[in-house]
């Protein structure tokens, strides 16, 4: 797939042609998180530069970034993404190659955000959330998720196979640590499938990150998977008491890119710059509560602040990392499978 994609790819990077000018767009995940990153990269940014910086919000998916390399010279400039998408993008050559040097040098940053093609913009992790003000009996696993009996009502996952595999099997007694050798397996797959099959009339998808906050504090579903910064984001904004249940949960890093062919590269990497600069990121716990890539940024955070992150010991040693390779050689397969599933 990725060579055949790159391919293509590389053939309309050749036929790009210098575009009119035009502002620097910023693209992350929407929600409550954008608006931290406004507040604290998009707008100093901004001042800053003395030039303005557009901001637009995506729901993910590496189709949608190959679609516009295909169709020409990109519209956005720097664009969050995660594990895979920077894994399969970086493949087929429509990112720009990361300076490390002009970042202060690779050693600056946690290992799992060091890449040739993106620089790690956050960590944060996919767990089941609730409404403690709801619920009088707190959920503490996968296996509560999977019991309507004890938890009736429904609940949220995001919709793709992603996330929703490794939960089933660890809800279905798998070891956390064992999800991935297990889903490697056809036996595997056809078990997450199965135990997904138990609660499917339960389900309620979402898309955005948005959405499972939405969803809870609608009433909508009992529980659902959600992004712990979007938790502590809607507990600080408007006094909730969202919970989330770290062991089981699955941590990732988030990545800022840079789409090739990009006529702002220069302001764009100057902005992933700033972005990841200390005295910047260190600002995001404030507002929300995700792990920060850059060693200094996290070492300078309040021990009471740093223990809301997913990088937490405590937090850390009950969770798994998304295995991004995985993803990579599967998702396609998965993905194809998956909704045939949803669709039955």
């Amino acid at each position: 797939m990725i060579g055949t994609l790159g391919s293509v790819l590389v053939g309309s990077l050749l036929a790009l042609s210098p575009a009119a000018a035009r502002d620097l767009t910023v693209v992350s995940w929407g929600g409550n998180y954008q608006d931290a990153q406004r507040e604290i990269y998009f707008k100093p940014f901004a001042e800053k530069s003395g030039k303005p910086v557009l901001d637009e919000s995506w729901d993910g998916g590496y189709g949608v970034l190959a679609a516009k390399l295909q169709a020409g010279t990109p519209n956005w400039d720097v664009v969050q993404v995660e594990t895979e998408e920077l894994e399969l993008g970086c493949a087929d050559g429509i990112y720009e190659t990361v300076d490390w040097e002009k970042l202060g040098g690779k050693d600056k940053f946690i290992d799992s955000a060091v890449n040739d093609c993106g620089v790690g913009a956050i960590v944060w992790s996919t767990g089941l959330s609730y409404d403690a003000d709801k619920l009088t009996t707190a959920p503490t696993s996968w296996a509560d998720f999977f019991d309507t009996t004890k938890f009736p009502g429904k609940r949220g996952l995001r919709k793709g196979p992603k996330y929703s595999l490794e939960f089933a099997l660890i809800a279905d007694g798998v070891a956390p640590a064992e999800v991935y050798e297990v889903l490697a397996t056809p036996e595997g797959v056809d078990r997450a499938f199965a135990k997904l099959d138990t609660i499917k009339g339960d389900i309620t998808w979402w898309e955005s990150g948005a959405q499972p906050i939405q969803l809870l504090a609608s009433g909508e579903v009992v529980m659902t998977s959600a992004y712990n910064g979007r938790l502590t984001g809607i507990n600080k904004s408007e006094g909730k008491n969202f919970q989330i249940v770290w062991p089981g949960s699955i941590y990732a890093v988030d990545s800022w890119v840079v789409l090739k062919g990009s006529p702002n590269k220069d302001a764009a990497f100057d902005f992933v710059a700033f972005a990841s600069a200390p005295e910047n990121q260190s600002k995001l716990p404030e507002f929300i509560a995700y792990g920060l890539p850059n060693k200094e940024a996290g070492a300078s955070l309040k021990p009471e602040v740093a223990a809301t992150l997913p990088t937490a010991p405590a937090n850390l040693d009950v969770a798994i990392p998304l295995d991004g390779d995985f993803w990579v050689d599967n998702i396609e397969a998965m993905t194809t499978r998956f909704n045939a599933w949803v669709a039955q």
